[in-house]
């Protein structure tokens, strides 16, 4: 069907080529708008590659395709940008009716159900964050501190259009960090008295674990013991310190870009490999303790043991994925093809 679409607007384009340059124009202006609300890149470029002129189209605000696809927040239709020659200075000069930039237009809100295709509102800020920086590369310097008919700049705009959002962003990183730091709290009370009460308790005289002592396979596993509750530990304290940081932060816009979300990533890895950890402490400590006497005790337990990490995996790491992937992946605007727009 998609292809279908695609030849059909390719025939049309063709037929509107035969007429003249004021009519065409007239013509594949509303399409060419719609298309870029919709975020339908390929119709764009198939009607610009057809008809050059109708890049500089606007619509009754004065707004031109790129600009729409600010304001409808459609970075497959902004991206095509890339592939302009030295004209990309020039569609970024547009000022609408209102006396609003291209940047003044990436300062404002999205329509709600574009903005909320990313969940949580800490994460809404980063990519609202995201989309500013990006509209600013291709702003000339005049542009960045010129004001609307409002006499805002587009920086103020971005900041009083986004101040409940940067509240509810606040509340929600705050919010997870309680959490989290409430459960790696816990972990590191008990994987720190684990280390205190050993199995198999201590020799009285020298203080040396018993099971140091005992046949080589009780060694080994109480060597991982130990090292699975030191890492234990380490990464529940280092996990409890990120998420203190997140509490304690002073929340400017900024931040939303990457501090608080690297700090969020940090925190819920270690939170993450704590749970891991200790779950193989836990596993050690009953092969010690039942090893010998009770073996068929030890499947049902062990598998048991793997719940608390499955359940982790299965509700925190999608928001993890989410958080890194956002933050330090290749990101949602670049090029998308080798041809040129125009």
């Amino acid at each position: 069907m998609h292809h279908q679409a695609f030849e059909l607007v390719k025939g049309l384009c063709m037929e509107i080529m035969e007429l003249d340059d004021a009519k065409a124009f007239s013509m594949l202006q509303q399409p060419l708008h719609l298309a870029a609300k919709l975020g339908i890149h390929e119709i764009i470029e198939e009607i610009v590659e057809a008809f050059p002129p109708s890049i500089w189209s606007s619509d009754e605000e004065n707004h031109n395709v790129f600009q729409l696809a600010v304001i409808y927040r459609r970075e497959n239709v902004f991206n095509l940008i890339y592939q302009m020659s030295e004209y990309r200075h020039l569609v970024t000069r547009y000022i609408d009716s209102s006396g609003n930039n291209i940047l003044h237009l990436a300062g404002r809100l999205p329509p709600s159900d574009r903005l909320s295709l990313v969940s949580g509102a800490a994460l809404q800020m980063q990519c609202e964050l995201q989309w500013f920086k990006e509209v600013e590369k291709f702003v000339q310097p005049a542009h960045k501190a010129m004001k609307n008919k409002d006499g805002k700049t587009a920086a103020i705009v971005f900041s009083e259009e986004h101040q409940t959002l940067v509240k509810e962003g606040e509340k929600w990183m705050k919010d997870t960090a309680t959490s989290c730091t409430v459960v790696a709290a816990l972990i590191a009370t008990v994987v720190f008295a684990a280390v205190i009460t050993v199995p198999g308790g201590n020799d009285q005289n020298t203080g040396i674990p018993l099971f140091i002592k005992h046949e080589e396979h009780e060694v080994r596993a109480f060597a991982i013991f130990g090292v699975s509750d030191a890492i234990s530990l380490f990464s529940s304290v280092a996990s409890i310190l990120m998420f203190l940081s997140i509490l304690t932060s002073r929340y400017s816009e900024a931040d939303f870009l990457f501090a608080l979300p690297t700090r969020l990533i940090i925190g819920l890895s270690m939170l993450l490999i704590s749970i891991t950890s200790m779950m193989v402490a836990f596993s050690c400590a009953l092969y010690l303790v039942f090893g010998q006497s009770r073996m068929w005790r030890l499947v049902p337990l062990g598998a048991l043991a793997t719940l608390p990490v499955t359940l982790f995996v299965f509700l925190q790491f999608p928001l993890l994925a989410e958080i890194t992937r956002a933050t330090y992946g290749p990101g949602i605007f670049g090029r998308q093809a080798s041809r040129m727009l125009h």
